[in-house]
């Protein structure tokens, strides 16, 4: 079966994603067979999502590896088919990368780069969390992880080296209860709001921006006073996530906010 992806794709922000995620649906539909997709970045897993959405007798679940996970993969499958593939077996496995980090500081993009260099594509690898001074752990496909079985490497001048886990066998990042943080603000400012909901120092809010740390509905941002809007989402390594669910402007012109923090 053919879709019209023209039409699916119109005003797509993803459109080469997309139209690689459309092609395995056309095989779902034909082959009645369930696929998952490689693994894909939260704004291109929301859109994909969201075109499946409108795409008859076709569902679609993401998973991770561990709740709240960032980069996912996605099970196509066919409607009537979806009930009895809530089972399914889910294609990750775990990665160890073990190293003596104890004098040189390591952030998850320096492990993605180590990853990369061994040949793996993108696609193949989930999220990267540090694990202390001792490495960090990762989710990858089941043939990444047999790939990379006992190699070993270099971050910097720190040797490494790649073992495979099962998944339950991660030291998984620190799990968050969803909680409602309610606040009053001068401004609609990233600064003010993330100050607020993430309990840091407007100043050290700041700084993260300027690291490149802080992320507005998934995409980096470098300015600080954009004003937040309902529905808008910010994001900060190592702090979790928050949800703008409500503002509202008082009689003393100060804005009381209203998130969800996760």
């Amino acid at each position: 079966m053919k879709l019209s992806r023209r039409k699916l794709l119109k005003g797509c922000i993803y459109p080469i994603e997309a139209n690689q995620i459309l092609i395995q649906v056309e095989e779902v539909l034909k082959t009645w067979e369930p696929i998952w997709t490689p693994f894909v970045s939260a704004p291109i897993r929301e859109e994909i999502i969201r075109i499946l959405q409108g795409v008859t007798d076709i569902s679609c679940s993401s998973n991770g590896g561990y709740q709240n996970a960032e980069r996912q993969r996605i099970l196509i499958q066919r409607t009537d088919r979806e009930e009895s593939l809530n089972q399914a077996i889910i294609p990750f496995k775990g990665i160890q990368i073990q190293g003596n980090f104890l004098f040189d500081r390591t952030e998850p993009q320096d492990f993605w780069k180590a990853l990369i260099q061994t040949g793996l594509q993108q696609d193949e690898i989930g999220d990267i969390w540090i694990t202390g001074d001792k490495g960090a752990n990762a989710i990858c496909t089941p043939e990444a992880s047999k790939f990379l079985e006992d190699q070993q490497g270099l971050i910097r001048d720190v040797k490494i080296i790649y073992k495979s886990l099962e998944p339950a066998e991660l030291y998984l990042p620190q799990q968050r209860s969803p909680r409602k943080i309610r606040t009053v603000e001068a401004s609609r400012r990233i600064d003010a709001i993330s100050s607020a909901g993430f309990g840091l120092s407007r100043s050290k809010v700041i700084n993260q921006i300027k690291q490149g740390k802080l992320r507005l509905n998934w995409h980096t941002t470098n300015n600080a006073s954009r004003s937040l809007s309902i529905g808008d989402r910010l994001q900060l390594e190592g702090k979790g996530s928050l949800e703008v669910i409500n503002i509202e402007l008082t009689k003393r012109g100060r804005w009381r906010v209203e998130l969800l923090k996760k």
